[in-house]
């Protein structure tokens, strides 16, 4: 018996983060995420490019804001409420560098 949550509980788990919603959830799954744990520290610049690549189309650049601020909700453990909101990324690069 495998450990791992089904589809449709997992995609109810990404809808935990802020900003994401249904669409988004299934993105992350289409890219290859299994819980929401797996976006810890990853790269949002190269989440988005990720997403472009599998879907074959560019995605709406609010899309990289969403990724931003999903890893950092998912990467701190205390979360300032104002980065919590996806379009507080749209000039701000996380990580920083």
């Amino acid at each position: 018996m495998s450990n791992q949550s089904s589809k449709p509980e997992t995609l109810k788990s990404f809808q935990v983060i802020p900003g994401i919603g249904k669409a988004c959830a299934l993105d992350l799954w289409d890219m290859g995420f299994r819980n929401v744990a797996e976006l810890k520290g990853k790269n949002p610049a190269k989440l988005y490019a990720q997403l472009n690549t599998i879907t074959g189309m560019t995605h709406d650049i609010c899309m990289l804001y969403t990724f931003r601020c999903a890893v950092y909700f998912v990467t701190e453990k205390k979360h300032d409420k104002e980065k919590l909101n996806w379009w507080y990324w749209k000039d701000k690069e996380y990580p920083k560098k």
